[in-house]
């Protein structure tokens, strides 16, 4: 059946009122002939005839035309009802019940008179829209104000009808709010359906909106009802997130309204950046006695912001290559990834890069790094791809020629792990997919021979829990020894058998698509090596989960012998542990836990010079009974491979600062006194202590030199103590020296620091110093300020 025949039949339209308008269409260098298909004034669907191409030479006929069809479905549904607009005749359910919700007004005998005149507010054509709106009020002999406060109401829920259903299938679709491309699109309609309900002060709940489209269309599209429950969680994420960032964006906007006006560029910026409508930022600015002009045009314009082209992996090197009149490589590496050997013909040499005929071996592409080996013997450690041809790179000049039939041999071991971390990110990719959601999607993958990222789309960072769960699931997946299918299809069938999930981490070009299928679980189009058995990935570890941008977050994971390496150091990591601290490996945990504390706990009574004798003892013995390496890596925010040594550190320092309060409670002890007043230097009728202590709080330092001074008259103090940030110079003159002023201990510091780069100060009988130079010798300081002394006294 024909267009004409479809409108005169289908929708039952009598002939004469069809009309049938032939012209031309041009865009983006293309051009054709064009046929437009109207009734009664409404353009129902168009045809462009897209045939040829223009040139710098003049047209020129394209080789594969195109028929562009614009059939305007839901056009056609409210042209046959005689609705007041397309809302009315697409979503009548879902907006009878918003009106319900939200008791506004309906006046659609003004509605459908003001529509005559709606042509007159296109702001992609009017400059003035408030001198249009003028207009408009002047034709229906309105007053303005009157018919904004009648009609914006209206749309405003057409809006919000119209943004959660598109909400609703973008996110069926695996496609999640955020700050980055197609995402943006979504947080866009989100905040501006959120800024209609707060703006007319509705309580409209966008999950809800989205439940009632999915009922009503549910005949049609019943696979967008599966998903709610994620479509509840996502959009109270999302919201929690604006009004989060709204409360914030609050105080820098009257901030910013005390300083000046704002501009057409800021009050993009605050929408964009901290999620301030600009109907808000008007309101606000009111108070401030200012007032914001808001662009027509204003979300066109934020999201031109974000229409931008991202590249996530390269899978071409930039380089110039002749790679004129020789056949592409063909790959050899498609279905057995233990097929490493080849033989081949040379086709080209350039400088040490080597073209031929077949390759078993595999370019870096997909995000999976390329394989190693040698050709005849000659070892090669790059691949790459430029277009259809695998180029080897020789780590010298190689010593065939073109037309040489050579030998390929790839590194098996390099293989087999590159193959596991691939097939891993697959597995992993769905596992995470059955735990957290049908929204999971690949937004980038790297595999290495270390270990292999996945960065999926979710909407939040993912918990330990949850990170458990999907190891314990892909290693479910791997422990079932599932046989991977692998095979080629033409573009059209693999979508229609697999559907467009098969498009992991973007688009993949060409007519024939390889797809990797993990049955029950995973398909996708992917080019890289793969295993053939689950089995053979070996056990997959995730060692971390972090979000790395809005709306995706990035999993670390390895497998096989990489998961291998990891865990045998883990194993003399944990023996390490146990015999550092003398526990069982149960136990660690816990004694780690008591070892931070404690090291906290010395280091606030060095400074205080308070402390509890248990914190000089370390004596946990609680189990922990989950795994130890993560639980360390997370207590003590480091990788797993440093744990040890940061273990190793604090378990140091605590020691050697405990055995520094030791010394000072000693220091401080009454029965000690005596003896190092026995000990004091004479100096004609005076008793000198000069002594050099380590890291002694002040506050204690001073209190000690106190009780010597005070047990015996005759007595002067000076310590030298230093310190990670200094020496500390302190003296006390005793009251014998006070009353004949033998001298000012305060001056005589400062004039010692002085002389040493330092500063100092004081009084008559108490005086203090600080050296910031610790390359000083302190044995040398103390006997300049003996020297100091004897010439004073």
């Amino acid at each position: 059946m024909d267009i004409h025949d479809f409108i005169h039949i289908g929708v039952g339209l009598p002939k004469e009122e069809i009309t049938i308008h032939e012209d031309s269409w041009a865009g983006g260098g293309s051009f054709g002939c064009s046929l437009e298909f109207f009734s009664r004034g409404v353009e129902l669907f168009n045809q462009v005839y897209t045939m040829f191409e223009q040139t710098s030479q003049g047209p020129r006929e394209l080789a594969l035309k195109v028929l562009d069809m614009g059939l305007g479905q839901e056009r056609v549904a409210w042209f046959s009802q005689g609705t007041p607009n397309i809302y009315e005749a697409t979503f009548p359910r879902v907006l009878s019940k918003l009106r319900e919700l939200t008791q506004i007004e309906l006046d659609f005998s003004l509605y459908n008179e003001f529509s005559k005149f709606s042509a007159y507010l296109n702001i992609d054509e009017v400059e003035d829209l408030d001198g249009a709106w003028q207009k408009v009020g002047k034709e229906l002999n309105i007053d303005v104000e009157k018919l904004k406060n009648i009609i914006l109401p209206m749309t405003a829920l057409y809006s919000i009808a119209e943004h959660a259903r598109t909400l609703l299938f973008g996110i069926n679709d695996g496609k999640l709010p955020s700050n980055t491309g197609g995402g943006y699109n979504l947080r866009v309609i989100f905040r501006r359906a959120i800024g209609f309900i707060d703006e007319f002060n509705w309580n409209i709940d966008l999950a809800d909106v989205c439940e009632w489209h999915a009922e009503e269309l549910f005949e049609l599209f019943p696979e967008v009802s599966e998903h709610l429950k994620e479509v509840r969680e996502i959009l109270e994420v999302e919201k929690e997130k604006y009004y989060k960032t709204k409360e914030e964006a609050l105080k820098t906007l009257k901030n910013i309204l005390k300083k000046g006006d704002i501009s057409k560029e800021m009050l993009i910026e605050l929408y964009d950046s901290k999620g301030i409508n600009p109907e808000m930022v008007k309101k606000v600015a009111l108070n401030f006695g200012k007032k914001v002009k808001i662009p027509d045009n204003f979300y066109s314009l934020v999201v031109e912001r974000h229409e931008r082209v991202e590249q996530v992996h390269a899978i071409e090197k930039e380089i110039d290559l002749d790679l004129k009149n020789i056949p592409e490589t063909k790959s050899l590496y498609y279905f057995d990834y233990t097929k490493t050997l080849n033989e081949a013909k040379v086709l080209k040499i350039i400088d040490k890069m080597v073209i031929v005929d077949q390759s078993v071996a595999y370019p870096t592409s997909g995000g999976q790094l390329h394989d190693i080996g040698t050709i005849n013997g000659q070892k090669f450690n790059d691949v790459f791809k430029k277009g259809n041809y695998v180029i080897h790179v020789l780590d010298e000049k190689p010593k065939f020629n073109e037309g040489d039939m050579v030998h390929i041999s790839v590194d098996k071991e390099w293989r087999k792990q590159l193959s596991q971390h691939h097939t891993a990110t697959h597995i992993v990719n769905a596992a995470a997919r059955e735990i957290l959601g049908s929204h999971i999607n690949q937004a980038g993958a790297k595999k290495t021979l270390k270990n292999s990222h996945l960065d999926i789309t979710h909407y939040e960072q993912i918990s330990k829990e949850i990170i458990n769960k999907i190891e314990e699931k892909s290693n479910s997946i791997v422990d079932q020894a599932i046989k991977l299918n692998l095979s080629f299809m033409p573009r059209s069938d693999a979508e229609r058998e697999y559907g467009m999930g098969i498009y992991q981490g973007g688009a993949v070009p060409g007519k024939n698509l390889r797809i990797v299928e993990i049955p029950g679980y995973d398909a996708e189009a992917c080019g890289g090596t793969h295993l053939n058995n689950t089995s053979e990935t070996g056990r997959i570890k995730i060692l971390n989960s972090q979000k790395i941008q809005d709306g995706v977050v990035r999993l670390t994971f390895t497998a096989g012998e990489a998961t291998n390496i990891i865990e045998k150091r883990n194993k003399r990591t944990l023996n390490d542990l146990e015999d550092l601290l003398n526990v069982k490996t149960e136990q660690i945990v816990s004694r780690v836990e008591e070892l931070l504390d404690k090291w906290k706990k010395v280091n606030k009574a060095l400074r205080s010079g308070k402390f509890n004798k248990k914190d000089l003892v370390l004596d946990s013995k609680g189990i922990f009974k989950g795994e130890v390496m993560p639980e360390l890596s997370r207590i003590l925010n480091t990788k797993e491979k440093g744990v040890y040594q940061k273990v190793r550190k604090l378990y140091d320092e605590w020691t050697s600062k405990k055995v520094k309060l030791s010394e000072i409670s000693e220091l401080l002890d009454n029965s000690k006194l005596k003896e190092v007043i026995n000990k004091a230097l004479k100096l004609k009728e005076y008793k000198i202590i000069l002594e050099i202590v380590e890291d002694i709080n002040q506050k204690d330092l001073k209190n000690y030199s106190s009780k010597i001074v005070n047990h015996s008259e005759e007595l002067i103090t000076i310590f030298i103590d230093k310190t990670e940030k200094g020496i500390i110079l302190m003296g006390m003159i005793g009251e014998k020296g006070v009353k004949e002023k033998i001298f000012n201990i305060g001056d005589f510091l400062k004039e010692i620091s002085g002389k040493f780069g330092g500063k100092g100060g004081g009084a008559l009988d108490f005086g203090q110093g600080f050296i910031n130079d610790l390359s000083i010798n302190t044995k040398q300081l103390k006997s300049h300020i003996l020297e100091k002394l004897n010439s004073i006294i």
